[in-house]
């Protein structure tokens, strides 16, 4: 049990984390000098010596369009429909080439590009797939099995855990990583949850597993199987429901008879920094038992979706905006889709997030037709509005926009060309102005951090998961999006008029129209495997 000095100190830890890896005007947080793009840690973790099951790849296109999600009939769990989930989900979307250079692309996105999200598979009763706990390669689409049981488990059972390896993320942006590695869990629950959904599955948040069991459960504490190879935390447990059923007993590796099997590779094996504050803060933020917060009725309508773009060819034709035609004008229409779309309701993805809302978009409207250019603010639940009202600053003139949606709280603070100070906020970075819109994402930060520094973890991962549903939605509607992770803290609140720690603003993103670069070639994700098939080679 914690006590409450303990809580306390964890507390201060955290809150003394966010301070220093803070941007400001003058300064940036603490991070490398110089970055040898030639030595960045390798982006793909293996098991070297775990058996490995590759995974079919989809034939076609999902019959569910994004507009149906979730399939109306759930599928059964077998190997087809558990590698469909994570193909959709935390799977290549493809590859880019520029010249010598050649990367990949992801389901998922990730700050930089640098994913430090890793995935487990802990499976039991899966038609066509031995039980045990397996880790997912994305890079080739295959299972690597880190454990099997000795004994068949009693109770059938499909759980998905995810962990992060911060030293992914602080190669390139310091002591700041820790924040992108909880944005990137956010949009990895997201991604998972839609791509559920074209299974017609739900997904169970475990917050019965706290951080020391599930430790356990995904191998991450034994320490030889990484013993030269840079360590993951773990994140959270989900577990992976045909129907909106009751979760079941999880049979826990630790408690079953059985083998392990496999070596962490090391990423990085000439690490020029280090940072042990994100290991302080990382102790200090470890997820307890978590009891899901009472979630009231829906107060908003059910959203209105059309479209007859496949689910599957959406996810995976999303993509980074790297830059944006300045000259798009947003449909009022599509606007106030997209941030209806935001509005925590009781239906897909927001059934898989157990908490009570804390962030709140802050938009700096550029081009939407039909709006006046300015700063608007959208309340997400009814107790965030006084939240918002009293911590901003007290000029703001809080008029309700009256072409929005009766039920969207969407309320206009300042009018004006506002596309300056977006661009000068998020680092100087021309896409928060070039976009129609942009978005600061403000947490109710102060009062939830009181009851336990993990809460620090929720803010930012409840800002990813927004931001997930911005990139889909938005190219539903045939634009495009991009999160924004470098941004000034301190001025964009002295901008909002926050003077306290009530609010504070995590995460930044944009929506616009993309200009591609015809420079750079794209290729199928895994077209490799097809050319490792036909020389012999393991895929």
């Amino acid at each position: 049990m914690v006590t409450g000095d303990r809580r306390e100190a964890a507390g201060h830890v955290v809150m003394a984390y966010h301070e220093r890896s803070k941007h400001h005007l003058n300064r940036y947080a603490a991070g490398p000098e110089t970055l040898d793009w030639d030595a960045q840690p390798d982006p793909f973790r293996v098991f070297t010596g775990s058996p490995r099951r590759v995974l079919p790849l989809l034939a076609d296109e999902t019959a569910v369009t994004f507009a149906g999600l979730p399939a109306a009939t759930p599928q059964p769990f077998t190997l087809q429909t558990v590698a469909q989930l994570l193909e959709l989900s935390l799977g290549l979307a493809a590859w880019k080439e520029y010249g010598p250079d050649r990367w990949a692309l992801r389901c998922n996105p990730s700050s930089g590009n640098l994913h430090p999200t890793e995935t487990y598979l802990l499976a039991f009763g899966v038609q066509g797939l031995e039980d045990g706990l397996y880790h997912y390669l994305s890079r080739d689409h295959l299972l690597e099995q880190r454990w099997s049981p000795d004994t068949q488990p009693r109770a059938p059972g499909l759980y998905i855990g995810l962990s992060s390896i911060p030293w992914r993320e602080a190669w390139k942006y310091g002591e700041r990583a820790l924040r992108y590695c909880q944005l990137d869990i956010g949009h990895a629950l997201g991604a998972l949850r839609y791509a559920a959904g074209t299974l017609g599955w739900h997904l169970h948040w475990r917050g019965d597993v706290d951080d020391a069991r599930l430790h356990g459960l995904l191998g991450l504490d034994r320490s030889g199987d990484f013993a030269h190879a840079e360590g993951e935390d773990a994140e959270c447990l989900l577990e992976v429901l045909p129907t909106d059923t009751m979760p079941s007993a999880i049979a826990s590796p630790a408690a079953l008879p059985g083998q392990w099997r496999g070596q962490a590779n090391c990423l990085d094996p000439h690490p020029l920094y280090q940072w042990p504050v994100i290991a302080e803060t990382t102790s200090a933020s470890r997820m307890p038992v978590l009891t899901p917060d009472p979630i009231p009725p829906d107060p908003w309508p059910a959203r209105k979706k059309a479209g007859q773009t496949a689910a599957s060819a959406l996810i995976r034709r999303r993509r980074s905006a790297q830059r944006f035609d300045p000259n798009t004008v947003m449909a009022a229409d599509d606007f106030f889709t997209l941030l209806d779309a935001l509005l925590p309701r009781s239906t897909l993805p927001w059934d898989l997030w157990p908490f009570t809302p804390r962030i709140h978009p802050i938009l700096f409207v550029h081009r939407v037709s039909g709006l006046s250019s300015g700063l608007y603010a959208l309340p997400r639940t009814a107790e965030g509005g006084p939240v918002l009202r009293m911590a901003l600053h007290p000029d703001f003139s809080w008029e309700a926009v009256a072409a929005a949606p009766t039920h969207l709280p969407l309320w206009r603070l300042y009018g004006g060309d506002v596309r300056g100070i977006a661009r000068t906020l998020s680092c100087h970075q021309a896409i928060a102005a070039d976009g129609c819109f942009a978005v600061a994402f403000l947490a109710e930060y102060a009062d939830p951090l009181k009851s336990g520094a993990w809460r620090y973890r929720l803010l930012y991962q409840e800002a990813g998961l927004l931001g997930q549903i911005l990139y889909l939605e938005a190219e539903s509607l045939g634009l495009n999006g991009t999160g924004i992770g470098c941004f000034f803290d301190d001025a964009a609140h002295e901008i909002l008029g926050i003077q306290d720690k009530r609010l504070q603003s995590l995460y930044h993103f944009t929506v616009g129209r993309a200009l591609t670069d015809t420079r750079i070639s794209t290729l199928p994700p895994y077209a490799h495997r097809e050319l490792n098939t036909h020389t012999g080679e393991n895929a």
